[in-house]
């Protein structure tokens, strides 16, 4: 992702085909390690292609992946596992959201307000 995110910031800079040595240098001024072989790998993939033709293709790959959160997989394994599975992962979210609304409480004993 870092060597992505490298390769985009060339880009916005105005480097319109960077390479190797281009994206080390930014990794480098933030003190981040180069991987030889992703650059390479990146750089191959990347070849002769606009930065809109990347993102176009990259958005038909995004359409392509689930986007359910979860629930879908979950009502899955529920089904697959029985009544136990789904008697058990209830109780875990339960929990979750109790723990979450404990550390609201303990925010309010702390004697100050944001708006006072």
């Amino acid at each position: 992702m870092k060597v992505v995110a490298a390769y985009l910031l060339a880009l916005l800079g105005g480097n319109p085909n960077p390479f190797a040595d281009d994206l080390k240098k930014i990794l480098g001024s933030v003190g981040a390690e180069a991987d030889d072989d992703r650059i390479k790998l990146l750089l191959s993939e990347v070849k002769g292609k606009g930065i809109t033709e990347l993102i176009a293709s990259g958005r038909e790959k995004f359409a392509s992946v689930p986007s359910g959160g979860g629930c879908g997989s979950f009502a899955m394994a529920a089904s697959a596992g029985g009544g136990a599975a789904a008697a058990e992962a209830p109780t875990a979210e339960a929990k979750k959201e109790e723990k979450v609304e404990e550390k609201e409480e303990s925010d309010d004993d702390m004697g100050f307000s944001l708006f006072d």
